[in-house]
């Protein structure tokens, strides 16, 4: 029979596993605790470990190629390029020194200027700084709560030299759209796929379109490796030219020789045979997140709140299932009595130009509106029916007891 789910205010403390941390168990607030909440911590996300991911760290250990060297490194490589499609890739420490990679191998220069929307995780802007490019924001959609192309074409200047697309939240930007204009104007298109691991547009996984793309495989990510990222590159020589950046630009062959400033963004052996356990469950962890947004839309429907969800043309991952609110004012007040019902949440990212190091001028009315307006719910794969159906009981408990109105 098919899974139906609960949305009374008497549905039962969800099944959840995994113990409370002293800081939970501690925490008391002022808010009483709401009606059909669970007895145990929802977290908002941990780790899907599912598979052979302890039989291939336990190789590594008896091999002792436990660093960046060892056979998980390619099969890892091999099977994400095989599953997204990608052309040329190679992995590395983390999601953020992937973008930083990219970015050095393609080479910025003081004044150019990279466009990226300001509503992104900081790392996007960061690795733009680092590089030693400027950053140039513009403003999102509404409906899909991606970067907008008619934005990215109003701020084109002569300085412009490339295009950031982050896919927020596993949804997919307007690729189309973003190619073109790159083409327009002879622009270098790069994708930060860090969230998007599973999100396609028009058939295609995300990160295949531009010159460079990235992901992470954070530990809260689809895919994780702990700590890891992927650099994908549409060009051989871009590739090969990342490889030698991220390898301190040694000579292959000669010893000790290194002909320019190069960076060790290597991914060891351990994380690789990790990542190539959750490659090996990815089709199963991609269904189960869909179906977790499935009993989300389901179970929230009629509320003052939107789930961000799927749209023509595009498969959402659901890295996070993520809402926004109607009103502004209720954000903080439902985060507050979620975490009263042993529920975390997480506010949607601070728009990048209103942050101190990156301040900019001007405003981006629908950034800064679904930064004020949304949250992150939980999304863990092992989240079950139940989980859910409490998560929905809570907030439905919020909206009807009148808290909103406070």
């Amino acid at each position: 029979m098919r899974d139906t789910l609960r949305t009374d205010e008497g549905a039962g403390p969800a099944n959840i596993a995994g113990p409370q941390t002293r800081s939970q168990v501690a925490y008391v607030n002022p808010i009483s605790s709401p009606r059909g909440a669970p007895s145990a911590w929802i977290p908002l996300y941990r780790p899907y470990l599912c598979g052979k991911e302890k039989e291939y760290v336990n190789q590594c250990l008896d091999s002792s190629w436990i660093s960046s060297r060892g056979a998980f490194v390619e099969r890892f490589e091999a099977k994400f390029a095989s599953l997204t499609g990608a052309a040329h890739v190679t992995s590395v420490c983390n999601g953020t020194v992937a973008l930083h990679l990219a970015l050095e191998t393609l080479g910025f220069a003081a004044g150019d200027e990279i466009i990226v929307p300001t509503l992104t995780y900081v790392a996007s802007v960061n690795t733009i700084i680092q590089a030693g490019a400027t950053p140039v924001f513009v403003d999102s959609r509404e409906d899909t709560w991606q970067i907008d192309p008619d934005d990215v074409r109003r701020k084109i200047t002569p300085q412009t030299k490339a295009v950031m697309a982050v896919h927020l939240y596993g949804q997919a930007c307007e690729m189309d759209a973003l190619v073109n204009i790159c083409e327009e104007f002879d622009l270098w298109l790069i994708e930060d796929c860090a969230e998007a691991f599973g999100t396609y547009y028009k058939g295609q996984h995300v990160g295949t379109f531009g010159d460079f793309a990235t992901f992470s495989f954070f530990g809260n990510k689809t895919i994780t490796t702990g700590e890891g990222g992927m650099v994908v590159a549409k060009n051989k020589d871009h590739l090969d030219r990342a490889y030698h950046l991220k390898t301190q630009a040694v000579s292959p062959d000669r010893e000790y020789w290194h002909d320019a400033v190069g960076y060790n963004y290597r991914m060891t052996n351990i994380c690789a045979a990790i990542g190539l356990a959750q490659l090996e469950n990815a089709s199963s962890i991609l269904e189960k997140k869909r179906q977790i947004a499935a009993w989300y839309q389901q179970g929230l429907e009629g509320l003052p709140l939107r789930l961000l969800g799927e749209f023509p043309d595009t498969t959402n991952s659901y890295w996070m299932c993520s809402i926004v609110v109607d009103d502004p004012d209720v954000r903080q007040p439902l985060r507050d009595w979620l975490k009263a019902a042993n529920i975390e949440t997480r506010p949607v990212f601070y728009p990048c130009h209103t942050l101190p190091h990156c301040k900019a001028e001007g405003t981006h009315p629908v950034a800064q509106s679904l930064s004020a307006r949304g949250l992150n719910l939980p999304s863990f794969p092992e989240l079950s029916l139940e989980s859910v159906t409490a998560v929905c009981t809570v907030i439905r408990s919020f909206f009807r007891s009148g808290a909103n109105e406070r």
